[in-house]
């Protein structure tokens, strides 16, 4: 993720649909596939995901705070 205090709130918005929908299709990607790596891998991208889309809430909510 880059500089996310610059961003406005609508870009803010679109960041934060696009984490969840990546959090959708890696949970759905998850339960596709079987074997320890694809487990692992997946947890950590779902993991990475999940922060950026807290940090992503986080900043619009300071925004519109504001």
């Amino acid at each position: 993720m880059g500089n996310g205090s610059s961003m406005s709130l609508p870009e803010l918005e679109d960041r934060i649909a696009i984490a969840r929908d990546n959090i959708r299709q890696l949970i759905e990607q998850a339960a596709a596939v079987s074997g320890a790596e694809d487990e692992d891998r997946n947890a950590d991208r779902i993991a990475q995901q999940t922060k950026e889309l807290e940090q992503l809430v986080k900043q619009r909510d300071a925004l519109l705070k504001k």
